[in-house]
């Protein structure tokens, strides 16, 4: 069963015995994205202002998601730095506001002074694509108790899909992984979730290959999630030139990562991803456990 331990009480959790606070889940998680940029690549402004982007976080919640992920900075290829005073603008209030509601908010950035306003406001987990390259980022997340997913990127968000190269990708993206969690854990962090980093800094090839070998890292002790939410391997493989169209083949690589043991998928389409899931869990189980309805 998966678990995430935290430094404290998170909604859900459940204290042991070395005065952390651990969340468990069977299956595969859902962790629902909210993006608070007027220039996300698949539903820029959907969620600026801040009612719409509840009712999305309500709907997401009453289906079922585990985690909300609020972002105020793009990360899609080419995207431009945003001053961290605008990012903090983007995200403190959705934070607060879902936090109030007893959510379970992660907060994604780059960024330690974003990540450090946001863990004070309420979030509880910190989702940074760099992989807490930086070290005041480790030292953020360690005095706030706050796990972290710890992604693979080769470069930056300007230049990382320029002419990503690996000897091997697999060997290179799953030791990396396993070396900074370690790195991260000894300092102090309480948990973390790693990530492949599917489309940062990898080709159409490299992603499908570390896909398919998505079970070699799910092997381990460490949860591992997926997010490949209408990701651009999607139109090179379907020919799906809209982002916000590509949901169907999101699920497809969601469902393949569940069943190669990926603790939780990141999604656009969150509610929908619950279902799917459930659905995939219930065709894998021993026919003999399910019940007709009376």
């Amino acid at each position: 069963m998966p678990a995430l331990h935290f430094g404290g009480p998170v909604p859900g959790a459940q204290p042991v015995a070395d005065g952390r606070w651990c969340l468990r889940w069977s299956g595969t998680a859902v962790m629902g994205i909210l993006n608070t940029t007027p220039d996300s690549f698949s539903d820029g402004g959907q969620h600026a202002q801040l009612e719409a982007a509840l009712a999305s976080a309500r709907r997401m919640r009453a289906a079922g998601v585990l985690v909300l992920d609020v972002g105020g900075e793009s990360t899609r290829p080419g995207a431009e730095p945003v001053p961290a005073e605008e990012e903090l603008d983007r995200v403190l209030p959705l934070v607060r506001a879902l936090a109030a509601e007893g959510a379970l908010v992660s907060v994604d950035t780059m960024k330690p002074e974003v990540a450090h306003a946001a863990l004070r406001a309420g979030a509880q987990l910190v989702n940074d694509v760099t992989g807490l390259r930086d070290p005041e980022m480790v030292r953020v997340c360690a005095a706030a108790g706050a796990p972290a997913c710890v992604m693979h990127m080769q470069g930056e968000p300007r230049t990382m899909q320029a002419r990503p190269h690996y000897d091997d990708v697999v060997a290179e993206v799953h030791g990396a992984l396993r070396t900074q969690a370690a790195r991260v854990l000894a300092a102090g962090v309480p948990d973390v979730l790693l990530d492949p980093g599917i489309g940062f800094g990898k080709t159409l090839t490299h992603n499908l290959t570390l896909l398919r070998a998505l079970g070699d890292l799910t092997a381990g002790p460490t949860p591992v999630l997926v997010g490949a939410s209408r990701k651009r391997l999607i139109d090179y493989i379907a020919g799906v030139p809209q982002a916000a169209e590509r949901d169907p083949g999101t699920l497809a690589l969601h469902l393949h990562a569940a069943r190669q043991g990926a603790a939780m998928v990141r999604a656009h389409a969150a509610a929908e991803h619950v279902q799917a899931l459930r659905v995939q869990a219930a065709l894998d189980q021993d026919p003999g456990a399910l019940q007709s309805p009376a």
